[in-house]
């Protein structure tokens, strides 16, 4: 794993020459690879490409970055793995279209070769890989910047009045002289609902992320801000329709070949030249991953889980037990309220722009732990969009089944009557149901029926925060059409299944801008790679072609993973229900977090900003400190984004 950055340089040149600027921009995101620092240039054409490295294959100076191709039309950075580079280099020699002697054995060696070999789109189709890169073609004087299928990698780029900027993360951009840090409002305005910034926008006017399973081809001495845009090679929705178009025909069938898919996966992941383990919780997807690592590994894998003191989002005592029938060598890391608040100031700096997943936390955390053993760990992210895992693709469409054929006012006043009682009150009513906290979901529900005369518009509200348009002004008056316009949420998808319709949606915008987000950014803080076995497009394929009942049987979520995980573990260690990977931030909210919180929440402070109405922020507050109801997820968004705003007013100071 590793961090790029470049430009290309129009208009007038710069009071400076291209090697500094190649090395101001990487020197912010080292972290990302430190054991090597690499760059490029050619000041005839004012571009340049630079290059931080983790060495994960091939540790050699083989494998060092900027790398040109044996031919010298080529040259790359390149953030990520080709899992199956050394197949691409036999398929390279059968079929004898470039002659080529290889100088090491890194995957880039490779990625180059394949681009002499077959060009960038096919060579693209034919990987099976995470990754982002910019590939100068000298020869046809041409930039190319790519990304993976799911988005796993990231890559920003945009302009800086003429100049063309790109990286794998913003402070590589924002090092770039004359940055305009000026917000995008709609950016803001999507962040406050959804947690996170969706895709193609960043937080910055002019600066955007590249799309997953996309390239950009510039012409590097003829490119204008039109020219500039987003070309596909690989799309959710055409795979999906494909496979959906090939069902297993039985069940049987679709579990021998996803496991099939997913034991090959998980092997091919495990090729590294440096320690790997993986991140454990007890849950299914991890626990089926750490089986399959260890089924193949003749010593103990090392797995890593965090815990807390709050037993109810504790989840080691599960993954210890799932250790100790795999045998696995565990290690469990204890966070505390004070481990969280000290690291709450450097979550802006880890993020770059406004992010509350308050599960960025805990995932802090457990690879802080990974990384004192190991510099790879696989993870089971994508399992959940893939297999039917969240609790809505369930209870969703279930309750708009029921409700659907009400009066719209009907459901208006069925959502209000749920909230009656307050989440503390419902909690203890419904304390024998499996659920965990159910006041919270019962008030979740009532907010996601609030307005909705679409399972679509059900969608939305389900995966907003703040529902009220009025707290950031240029939300107001906004329809659910226009947000789903907005938070670039699919609506061109021919699907009639709404859980699937979910599934996708969820592939398509919060698995990339949300989850694999929040992964990259604080594994890569620490120089930790990860890796998602769920995520081999050819074991999303094997899951569109199940059938929707071999996910979600009746209400049992991701059923077909189960019955591949209890080959592995008894069925009696798995039992329990799904928590997600969460901390007690509603707690520490009203604790030991109370004064940070408060001094970004003041009312005159926030209207002085003027990005928020502080009033229904002060109103949220106050009930939040009440106990009577849990707040947090709301509040977390307008906290990280005034934490983020405090950290860049006090870096624009110091510089």
């Amino acid at each position: 794993m590793c961090g790029l950055a470049g430009f290309i340089l129009q208009g007038p040149k710069l009071a400076t020459d291209l090697a500094s600027l190649n090395h101001k921009m990487i020197s912010q995101i080292m972290h990302r690879g430190p054991d090597d620092l690499g760059v490029w240039s050619d000041d005839a054409l004012g571009i340049g490409l630079s290059h931080s490295r983790l060495a994960i294959q091939d540790c050699s100076s083989a494998g060092s970055q900027p790398m040109h191709s044996e031919s010298n039309r080529y040259v790359i950075v390149f953030n990520g793995e080709i899992y199956n580079h050394f197949e691409l280099r036999k398929e390279i020699l059968k079929e004898s279209i470039i002659r080529t002697s290889w100088r090491g054995r890194s995957d880039t060696e490779t990625l180059l070769a394949s681009f002499e070999a077959w060009g960038v789109q096919e060579t693209l189709l034919r990987c099976v890989g995470m990754f982002a890169f910019a590939l100068i073609d000298k020869q046809n004087q041409t930039l190319f910047l790519g990304r993976d299928r799911f988005g796993e990698k990231p890559l920003y780029y945009g302009f800086v009045g003429e100049n063309f900027i790109f990286g794998s993360e913003l402070k590589a951009l924002k090092a770039f002289p004359g940055f305009d840090c000026s917000i995008s409002k709609e950016a803001l305005s999507n962040f406050i609902k959804l947690s996170y910034i969706p895709t193609p926008q960043s937080i910055y006017k002019d600066i955007f992320k590249l799309e997953a399973g996309h390239f950009i081809k510039i012409n590097i001495n003829n490119f204008s801000r039109s020219s500039v845009y987003n070309n596909p090679y690989w799309s959710i929705e055409e795979s999906m329709a494909s496979s959906s178009q090939k069902p297993y025909l039985t069940e049987e069938e679709g579990l021998h070949d996803l496991e099939k898919n997913l034991s090959n996966a998980v092997t091919s992941q495990l090729i590294s030249d440096v320690p790997i383990g993986a991140f454990l919780s007890g849950g299914i997807d991890s626990s089926l991953l750490t089986s399959i690592m260890q089924k193949n590994s003749m010593s103990k894998i090392k797995t890593f889980t965090i815990g807390f003191d709050e037993s109810l989002y504790d989840e080691s005592p599960y993954a210890k037990n799932v250790s100790d029938y795999l045998g696995t060598d565990h290690f469990c890391l204890r966070v505390t309220p004070e481990d969280a608040l000290n690291l709450i100031p450097d979550l802006p700096l880890i993020y770059d722009e406004p992010f509350a997943d308050s599960s960025q936390i805990p995932t802090y955390f457990v690879s802080k732990a990974a990384r004192e053993f190991v510099s790879v760990s696989l993870s089971g992210d994508g399992a959940d969009e893939l297999f039917g895992g969240y609790n809505r693709y369930t209870w969703g469409p279930s309750i708009w089944g029921k409700s659907s054929y009400l009066p719209f006012f009907s459901k208006e006043i069925f959502a209000n009557l749920l909230t009656l009682l307050t989440p503390q009150a419902l909690n203890s009513i419904l304390g024998f149901t499996n659920i965990v906290r159910p006041g919270e979901k019962v008030h979740k529900l009532s907010n996601a029926l609030k307005g909705a005369r679409t399972i679509d518009d059900l969608y939305i509200n389900l995966i907003s925060q703040w529902h009220d348009d009025e707290i950031v002004s240029s939300l107001q008056n906004i329809s659910l059409d226009q947000q789903r316009e907005k938070f670039n949420i699919p609506t061109n998808c021919d699907i009639q299944d709404a859980r699937l319709q979910m599934m996708y949606r969820d592939s398509k915008t919060y698995l990339p801008d949300d989850i694999l987000c929040k992964v990259d950014r604080a594994a890569m803080a620490l120089s930790l790679e990860t890796r998602a076995p769920f995520l081999d497009h050819r074991v999303a394929e094997s899951a569109w072609r199940l059938s929707m009942s071999s996910k979600i049987k009746g209400t049992e979520t991701k059923w077909a993973l189960k019955q591949l995980l209890y080959k592995h573990i008894p069925k009696k260690l798995l039992d329990r229900p799904k928590t997600g990977f969460s901390i007690p931030i509603g707690t520490w909210l009203r604790g030991p977090l109370k004064e940070w919180a408060e001094t970004l929440l003041n009312e005159r402070r926030l209207a002085c900003e003027g990005n928020f109405n502080p009033l229904p922020i002060r109103q949220a507050w106050k009930q939040h400190l009440s106990g009577r109801y849990d707040l947090s997820s709301k509040l977390w968004n307008v906290l990280m984004f005034q934490a983020w705003l405090e950290d860049v007013s006090y870096t624009h100071l110091r510089a």
